[in-house]
Formats: structure tokens, sequence, C-alpha cells
């Protein structure tokens, strides 16, 4: 099959900004891609060969969506499987597969899977309806603190609440759901793992992620992880096994949790590029962009090093901001050095939406860290 310069199509299903950058690589390689999404405004519009608007949930959208290209695949999990399954009975190749998509796309489903596999995961309890919780802690079966995640369609710190009081219940919506122990960790992990068509596997630098306190959501992504080569040989091994049992094609990133006394625990995964991989863009030989290309094309993957040590810091709205973005103080940035923003082109901010990234390298990861922290304090996504 040719790729490159033919009538092949690429079909993606979600315009967001994980879409929009891999278009930066079909473009690299002139490769004829169809998005479809369901805002106008979706950032990848501008940079696809056909956009197409549609509901990702539709049956019908995604089925007709996906009839005429030749490989399909996603930048976001919340699609209606039931298609992709039709389509895939009919020969076109859907990656990541639907069987993986299928329990990775549901919370519950996903740590099931853990559990059976063998792969440790922190306890938990399945809920048909957050309603049945009361119950559960009034006769002892839960015990606080502990979090809520709703099974289906949470994502960006949407979905999940860390419940600590009966109160924090009130609220949330009445869905099937999961009650986590909350884990006291040293440190949130994340190892990016890579396999093409043809069962060739590579896995990513781990990564380590630090958190804003508030907002549930990655402040700062450093590559590589500040922890000792034990802890990032067993992250490895467990990423390596969830992989393995998954059968995903395509990129897996595998959030981790390393504990008190270092064991490692598997949070949650991603079968598509994501944000603990942004980094690579600026740091590495081959970013996770371009390897998700060659993974689900079965093209040979590309070396997954780093060339620099990198840290990301995630673009997002300030509280109190609704409206046309501005991204003030970006001359500022600029003049740092081995600074690299990235704007996702999304038109209007609120508190927390993710608006961009910026990426900071340098061979020196400690000098890396101090400029990723300038970068924090300087630029500020706000309203006109």
């Amino acid at each position: 099959m040719h790729f490159f310069s033919s009538s092949f199509k690429l079909g993606i299903l979600g315009g967001g900004q994980l879409g929009k950058m891999l278009l930066y690589e079909t473009r690299k390689w002139d490769i004829y891609t169809k998005i479809m999404d369901a805002s106008d405004e979706a950032p990848c519009k501008i940079a696809c060969n056909k956009f197409v608007k549609g509901s990702l949930l539709d049956f019908d959208a995604v089925y007709n969506f996906g009839k005429d290209v030749d490989v399909l695949t996603i930048e976001i999990e919340n699609v209606n499987v039931d298609a992709l399954e039709k389509l895939e009975h009919e020969g076109v190749k859907v990656y990541p597969p639907t069987k993986t998509l299928r329990t990775i796309q549901n919370k519950a489903t996903q740590k099931l899977f853990y559990t059976d596999n063998e792969i440790p995961t922190s306890p938990f309890t399945r809920f048909a309806y957050t309603s049945e919780i009361e119950d559960s802690i009034s006769n002892g079966g839960l015990k606080f603190p502990f979090v809520w995640k709703s099974a289906q369609f949470g994502y960006d710190g949407q979905g999940v609440k860390v419940v600590r009081k009966i109160e924090d219940l009130e609220g949330l919506p009445n869905v099937e759901c999961i009650a986590e122990n909350m884990v006291n960790f040293k440190n949130e992990l994340a190892v990016i793992v890579v396999r093409n068509t043809q069962g060739e596997v590579k896995t990513y630098p781990v990564v380590e992620m630090e958190f804003h306190p508030e907002a549930n959501q990655v402040e700062y992504v450093i590559c590589p992880a500040r922890v000792e080569t034990s802890v990032s040989q067993k992250a490895m091994e467990v990423a390596l096994k969830v992989s393995e049992h998954l059968a995903h094609v395509g990129l897996l990133a595998v959030e981790l949790f390393q504990t008190q006394d270092d064991e490692i625990l598997v949070n949650e995964v991603a079968p598509r590029p994501h944000n603990s991989g942004h980094y690579s863009i600026e740091a590495s030989y081959t970013n996770q962009f371009e390897q998700h290309i060659r993974a689900i094309l079965g093209l040979p993957l590309g070396k997954t090093d780093s060339k620099v040590a990198g840290v990301m810091v995630n673009l997002v709205g300030a509280e109190g901001h609704k409206g046309d973005v501005v991204y003030q103080n970006m001359e500022s940035i600029l003049e740092m050095d081995g600074v690299t923003p990235h704007i996702y082109g999304k038109k209007e901010t609120r508190p927390f939406r993710k608006m961009g990234h910026v990426t900071i390298v340098d061979k020196d990861m400690k000098k890396a860290r101090e400029i990723a922290q300038q970068v924090k304090e300087t630029i500020k996504v706000i309203s006109k």
C-alpha cells in the first residue's frame, strides 16, 4: 500500500488538539486525511484534507464517515464503538482495534481488565449508579476518602472527584461509576508504549507528572522522570504488560502511581497520543504523533530516545476568564532559551480549559525545570 502522495485515505475521529498535532505529521508525509468532529471550530479543521461535521457518538455519523477510508483512528476514546465494529467487520482497518477500545472506554471494564490480568492497580468498587454509594458507606462497605470516577466519558479532570465526606457526593451525576481507594503516592508517572500492526513494540522513557493541587490537571510533565532506575524499570515492565494484554495498535499512554514503598500501580490508560507525550515534539528523535502514524500504517517504528531533557507546561485558561482568548506575555517566554509554545487553536477560553502547551528543552534537566517555572509564572491565558 502506498500511503504517500496517493489515493490512500486516513480517517481520524475527533478534531481537537491531538488530531491537529497528528496532522503536522500527515502533512509532512503528504498523507490524505479526513476528520470528523462535532464542532465547526475544531482545531483540526484548517489542516486536514476533508472535514466532516458530526457527532462521534452517533452510530450513523461514525459509520458513514468511516466507509470510504482505508485506516481509521481516534484522538479521543468517546466514540461510537458499535459503528467502528461494523466498519471493522466490513474490512476497514480500525486502530486501536474495537476490542481494545471496548475494554478501555469504560473505566469499570478497564479496572476489571487489570485485576483479571494480575496488573497492579488500586482496589475499587463498581456501582451501577452513584446513588448506591451512600448505602455502601452507611453499611460500612466503603470508607472515606475515595476517588469517584464516572465509568464513561470522563477525561481531563471531569468525571473524577475525590470524595472525603458524604457532602462531596452532592451534585455528581447518577451514572455507572467506580469508587477507587485513594493511593498515597510519591509520584505520578507515565509510560507511552507503541505497537505497530506487525507487533513491533517500543516504549518511550518514563515521564513524571507534577499536578496542580486544585484543578486535578497536570502542571508539568518532566522527561526523564526523576526516579531511581529500579522504579523506571518497574514502570516500563508494568506498562508493557498492559500493552501486551490489550493488544492495541498505535500509542498507548499508561498512567501510573509510584507508591510510598515504590510499588507501581496502574491508574488508567489512553489508546492514543497523550498529554504526557507532548514533550516529544521537541525532545525526542521521533515524536509521539509521528510514531502513532507509523504504528497504525504498519511502518517501522522510530527511535523513542530523547535528544535532550524536556519539560512540558500545560497552558490552561486562567480562573475568572471566559471568552475570546488572549495569550499574555508571549514575547517574554519566547525570549527564554529552548522554549517552544504550541497554541491549539481554540478561540474561546474558560477556566482550566486546555488551550495549548509550552515545551522547554535543555541538556540539563534542572535548568529546563527552572525555565519551565518561569514560563508558568509569566504566560497567562486570559480573555479580552
